[in-house]
């Protein structure tokens, strides 16, 4: 089976923080977004995977490369003019369907860290064979994130209207089904599964009811998820340590870190500073002032003159 990771948006909602990294390759514990969903894919046994590029996109392949750090074999595909998730998709059929099996493959949002059991997920769309399985999870605020109504048999009858699951940006579908979506740009949803279900087509839910699921559309969004992963939440593909201290980074004796904080490779801690508790310091990051709930992204300085931003870019 392959997948494709959905890597072609702006981030224009981060702010600085999206002009200086495209949103799946924001750090969370010093990892990239990315680095979760191909950790996660790959322990499921999902290593062919196709990424569409738009927004820096040269920065996103010229650190993943080919994937192997993860065990994984990137494809990459760029998309000059956003298309949309559903034209993204299409664009991308020649790489998803090569052969021309109609094998089903999966669709995945690349501003998530998600702890989704692929596994279970594939094998219930194969039992039902449905056009589509779309994975949701019942939130309290399913309308603000355009709910998804589903009955009792999982069947789905309604996307962006009521109902109290959301939508969580993964969904397992074949070739075949994206390629009648129009030409050129489009919505999976509003061109695709939303016409699709009032034609009586079967569009399926897999309910997410047990698992980490983060998206990080907005700075306070992102800071959240390093809180949460770096304080414990637990993963059960983690692409690393998510907290503690590389044995490289060069603690000054007199400095004191309060748990839990995450202190990259080569980062460097300065005399008399308070690190934590929650605080991430990147790859060979400086700190020269007391940090809390703080990020300090890879190569950055921590310092008197950045002191008071929840981020250290």
């Amino acid at each position: 089976m392959r997948a494709m990771i959905l890597c072609a948006g702006l981030s224009s909602r981060l702010g600085k923080l999206g002009s200086e990294r495209p949103k799946p390759m924001l750090p969370v514990c010093g990892i990239p977004i990315l680095g979760y969903g191909l950790t996660n894919l790959v322990a499921h046994g999902i290593r062919d995977i196709v990424i569409n590029l738009h927004h820096k996109g040269d920065l996103i392949q010229h650190e993943l490369g080919d994937g192997r750090a993860y065990g994984a074999r990137i494809t990459y595909i760029d998309e000059p003019i956003l298309l949309g998730t559903g034209g993204g998709l299409k664009h991308a059929l020649p790489l998803l369907d090569p052969d021309h099996t109609d094998e089903p493959f999966l669709s995945i949002n690349g501003k998530l860290i998600f702890d989704l059991d692929v596994t279970a997920l594939v094998a219930a769309y194969r039992a039902t064979n449905p056009i589509a399985m779309m994975v949701v999870r019942r939130v309290p605020d399913a309308k603000a994130w355009g709910a998804v109504e589903v009955q009792p048999d999982g069947r789905i009858t309604n996307i962006l209207g009521d109902g109290e699951h959301m939508f969580c940006g993964a969904h397992v579908t074949r070739p075949s089904v994206v390629a009648r979506l129009p030409e050129d740009e489009s919505d999976s949803i509003r061109q695709g599964y939303l016409p699709w279900l009032r034609a009586g087509e079967p569009v399926l839910a897999y309910e997410h009811v047990d698992g980490y699921f983060a998206e990080h559309s907005t700075p306070e969004r992102y800071l959240e998820s390093n809180w949460a992963l770096l304080g414990g939440t637990p993963l059960r593909h983690p692409p690393g340590r998510l907290s503690g201290i590389d044995p490289t980074a060069r603690i000054h004796p007199t400095a004191q870190l309060v748990e839990p904080v995450k202190i990259c490779a080569s980062a460097v801690i300065g005399a008399n500073v308070t690190v934590g508790p929650y605080a991430v310091v990147g790859e060979g990051a400086r700190v020269e002032r007391d940090l809390t709930r703080t990020v300090v992204w890879a190569h950055a300085t921590a310092n008197a003159a950045n002191a008071g931003e929840p981020i250290v870019i």
